[in-house]
This record gives structure tokens, sequence and C-alpha cells, in this order.
């Protein structure tokens, strides 16, 4: 939002008048009293505003607006003018100015325009960020034939409508993200931002500034001041997926924030207050991670104010082939191919397999068999389903002797690994660890940790 203004006019009682006026608002003021001195600023420091009179000697607000727009094209500026001047405001707007105000102008006057600033770059904000997420979007339709899913369904209208903190709980690709996508869309908060932080995938060091934005020099590469998910929830929905990965140290910082709906920048020392309704996910035993100290219990009763869990596809069969059909209607429209159907021998192995990934591993079965073009109907060969593995079915007598437990758990990782054709989130939801554990063990082993797959 508006934090640091650039105000520059050569009348000392108009200038103090208005520097007096934003720091009032909490604003930090850079005052100057010609365009000469404003320009030589901007070309110093980045600005949230510049307000500027229209004629002051050595450069002009012309000027001054030619400077904004060359260095820092989506700063607003304000230009101040005198009655007769009007028309020269009119051309200022025509270069891009934001806004102009006619001296002499009341407090209600300046006071609105600031407001429309805010408001301006406020929705741009939520509409870049909306854009990069829409890019990334994918929002199955919302299947529930059997009787596990149409209980939930049943419940997210009224869950939908209350404020409270929801925590969603299910293995890995079950539609946790789905459902908190549809809460939002049926509460009160629709027309707000839906943002959603995938804590898993946020590097320890870039957490709280994911999280809460920070100030320009906060640390080493801060060269802009960013703006964090929790200030672009303002008003909205915020989902804090897999929320049980981020860092211990950090969990009590997260506490605070959720239950003051405030937080400051890192760098920062204003404190900026918000209105948030948080939603949760986690595909890990809560209990067993609070015993084991990886998540705090008084953040988690936090947010498990209305707990919803999502059964895996295997205990909810009648599910299975619904979305099978939903699949791949949509991804036959999406690719342009001509729609096709499932033969009975395709149905019967889609219905006998265990889906360790669940709806999204169905989903993108599904589309890699459009893709790859089959005939109309698709046949049980055309499904291109990974050999099950599933916890406990290690023959008696098939354990190694002789090695240690770290060698044990080694060679368990790497030969799950290799069976799920280096699938990351698979291995891990298989080995009911999270994916940062297994990326860590990866890097442990000398494997490369940026190389994701899946």
């Amino acid at each position: 939002m508006i934090e640091k203004v650039l105000i520059a006019d050569d009348e000392p009682l108009m200038l103090r008048f208005v520097a007096e006026t934003l720091r009032r608002q909490g604003k930090e003021i850079v005052a100057v009293e010609n365009g000469a001195l404003a320009i030589q600023k901007l070309s110093q420091e980045p600005f949230d505003l510049v307000i500027s009179d229209m004629k002051m000697p050595h450069k002009t607000g012309l000027d001054v607006l030619e400077a904004v727009k060359s260095l820092y094209p989506h700063c607003p500026v304000i230009l101040a003018t005198a009655y007769g001047s009007i028309e020269s405001a009119v051309e200022a707007m025509k270069r891009g100015a934001f806004n102009y105000l006619i001296k002499p102008f009341s407090l209600e006057a300046l006071e609105s325009a600031i407001e429309k600033v805010e408001e301006h770059v406020r929705l741009r904000c939520e509409n870049r960020f909306l854009r990069e997420e829409s890019a990334h979007a994918k929002c199955p339709h919302l299947i529930a034939e059997s009787a596990p899913m149409k209980r939930i369904l049943q419940d997210l209208g009224k869950i939908a409508k209350a404020q409270a903190s929801v925590f969603i709980t299910g293995e890995s690709g079950t539609g946790k993200e789905v459902i908190a996508g549809v809460i939002h869309q049926l509460s009160s908060r629709a027309a707000a931002p839906f943002v959603k932080v995938n804590c898993a995938a946020i590097p320890e060091t870039l957490v709280e500034s994911e999280f809460f934005g920070h100030e320009r020099g906060a640390f080493t590469g801060a060269l802009i001041r960013k703006t964090g998910r929790f200030e672009l929830a303002d008003k909205g929905t915020l989902l804090l997926d897999e929320v049980t990965e981020i860092p211990l140290s950090l969990q009590s910082k997260l506490l605070r924030a959720i239950q003051e709906q405030e937080f400051e920048r890192v760098g920062g020392m204003r404190s900026i207050q918000v209105s948030i309704r948080f939603l949760a996910t986690s595909n890990r035993n809560m209990q067993e991670a609070i015993e084991t100290k990886v998540f705090r219990e008084d953040l988690f009763y936090r947010l498990n104010v209305v707990p919803i869990h999502i059964p895996p596809l295997r205990e909810r069969h009648e599910d299975i082939l619904p979305l099978a059909h939903y699949f791949l209607d949509r991804f036959c429209r999406e690719n342009h191919k001509t729609l096709k159907t499932f033969t009975e021998r395709a149905t019967q192995k889609l219905l006998k397999y265990r889906w360790p990934g669940n709806v999204r591993e169905l989903g993108n079965i599904i589309e890699r068999t459009v893709v790859l073009d089959f005939d109309e109907a698709i046949d049980a060969e055309h499904l291109y389903l990974d050999a099950p593995v599933h916890k406990g079915t290690v023959e008696k007598g098939a354990l190694p002797v002789g090695i240690t437990l770290h060698e044990l758990e080694k060679r368990l990782i790497l030969e799950t690994l290799e069976v799920q054709h280096q699938n990351r989130t698979r291995t891990a939801s298989i080995l009911g660890i999270s994916v940062r554990t297994l990326r860590n063990k990866l890097y442990e082993y000398g494997m490369n940790s940026t190389e994701e797959s899946g």
C-alpha cells in the first residue's frame, strides 16, 4: 500500500500542510521545495506516491511526472494546480498522471485523493497476483458419489458461511485444495482474493518474506519492497497448503499474525492490520506431528476450528468412474480431441487400481491417454498405470540383514523413488513423509535437491 510519499511544492505553507496531513496517516514523507530536487530524490530511491505542484522553479510538475514515468512506471502521481491552469492539469492526465487537485484544496479533498490512490494500488496488486495464480490454476469439478464425500458436500455450505478457520486433512492428491476453493467461493468473501501458499515449496529462508513481505534493504537481495501473501489476502481468504511444512521457528510468529490479524514486514517497523479467513491443509498425521514437535499444538488448535478429512480415492470407490469420465471429457475438449469413451476392460482396470496418487494421479493418467490420442474407445492397454507400491507389502524374510537403519532407510527411499519414476510428490506420499523431508533426505544422500519431478 501507500507508505512512502515524495511531495514537491515551492510554497512552504502548502508543502507543510500536505506533509503533516500524510504523516498523521502514518506515511513516511520526503518533502522538497522544487522540481529539480524531486527528480534528484527519484533517482536515488523509489516512492509509492508522488504529489507535485505544477508550477515550480527549475523543473515543473510535468518534468517530475516524466521522471516518475521513466523510472517507476507504476508509481501514481497527483499534480496540484491553480484554478487558471486546469488545461495543463488535463494535459498531465493525458501523459499519465493519476489525478490532480485544484489549489487551494481542502483536507477532505486531499484525503479523498489519497484514498483513491490506495484503492488503485491495492487492486493492481491483487490483479497481478490473481493473474499469476490463474496461469497455474486447475480446478477439477467436485465429484461426490460416495457417502463420505456427500457428507462433506452437505456441510460445505454451512462451513463456508462462517468465518471460522478450517483445517483440511487427507493424503496428497485427494482434493484438499479443491475443497478449500469451494469454501471460498461459497463464502461472503468470494469477491475478494483467494490467495494460496504452498508451504512445502518455499525455501525455509524465504518463508517469512513470502508470508509477510519485506522492506527494501531488509536483507541482501531485497532491492525493492515486496508485498506478502497476508497483505494480498486482506478482506479475502488465505489458504496455507501443507501448513505443517512451515519451519517450527516461524510458527509462533504465524500464530500471532493469525490471532491478532496483524503483522510487520521483514525489516519493517509498522504493524499492518488485515481481515483474513484462514484455511489450512496437511497430508500428515497431525497427532504425530504435534507429538514429534514438528507442529505447534496451539497453532493447530487455532487453525483446526472446523476439521474436514478427505478420504483417499481407494476408500471412495464410487467416485473413481465419475471422476474418470469428467477428466476424459475435460481433457478431450481442452486438447480439441474427439470425445472418447472407456471400454469395459478399461473400466475394470480403473476400478481395480489402488490410486496411491489419488484424484491427481487419476487426472494425470487420463490426460496422458488423451494426449497420446488413442482410438475413440480407450481400452485397458491404453491406460499406463504405475505398478502400485503400498506400505507393508514386503514379503517375510525379504528385509536385508547386517546393514544399519540409516542405510535401510536410504535404500527404501531411493528404490521407491525409482519405482515412481522420480516423482517426488508421489514418493513422499507413499513413504508417509513430507516433500520437504524427502528433499532433505535426497540432499543428504548427495542428490541435487533442485531436480524436482512430479
